[in-house]
């Protein structure tokens, strides 16, 4: 049989103009006043307005951008209802991981999430972007020695866009520097071998992320 050699091709122009649109919002530069019209982005791009059509359609999937009353597109706002069920999500997506850690988990492990907590917490002068990401690696570390890759991929699905960002940076109106510091209690749970205590230890940090994310909603909605 005879073949044809695929070629790789480019990155799509549509993927650059996505990046490059979650990097904006990731930096505060896109901000939820803002309004994003393609024919505007297009020309600073300098490029068509199909790709920049594609990245914007993307994003309003996602959830991340929604149409707004005056055209274009704006950030996407959720309400309590909708993050009660986004924290409800991790609830069972992580809870799932530490029961399988807590089965499984090596004492090597262990110590590897262990010492990545220290680190991630070890922050100077951090801004919200820096708490975010350090949340996430560590949230992400359980997932990944949990060796379940159907939960790390709806893991990231919640915690990969620009989505995630935008919601977690709601906490710096209440107080962010309570998204760390507990980490390490949830490797303790897991050490002990009981799944029981693992899935609640791992069910009541969500729930304080989730009681915490909604208190800075409020002080959102107050300004």
């Amino acid at each position: 049989m005879a073949l044809k050699q695929i070629k790789t091709q480019r990155r799509r122009l549509a993927d650059e103009v996505y990046d490059q649109l979650v990097e904006a919002i990731m930096s505060r530069d896109i901000s939820a006043e803002d309004r994003l019209v393609q024919e505007k982005l297009a020309a600073e791009l300098n490029i068509s307005r199909t790709p920049v059509r594609e990245a914007l359609m993307r994003l309003e999937t996602e959830g991340v951008l929604e149409v707004a009353a005056s055209g274009g597109f704006r950030l996407a706002r959720m309400d309590q209802a909708e993050v009660r069920q986004l924290y409800q999500a991790r609830a069972a997506i992580e809870g799932q991981a530490a029961r399988i850690l807590a089965v499984h988990a090596e004492r090597e492990v262990l110590d590897g999430l262990r010492d990545l907590i220290r680190r991630e917490e070890n922050l100077t002068n951090p801004t919200t972007r820096d708490y975010f990401v350090a949340n996430r690696r560590i949230h992400r570390a359980f997932m990944v020695e949990a060796g379940n890759k159907f939960l790390l991929d709806m893991f990231d699905m919640i915690w990969g866009k620009a989505m995630a960002f935008h919601l977690f940076s709601a906490i710096e109106n209440v107080d962010i520097t309570m998204s760390l510091g507990d980490h390490l209690t949830l490797v303790d749970a897991i050490a002990t071998g009981d799944v029981t205590e693992a899935l609640e230890t791992f069910t009541s940090h969500i729930q304080a992320g989730f009681d915490l994310q909604i208190e800075g909603l409020k002080e959102v909605d107050r300004d």
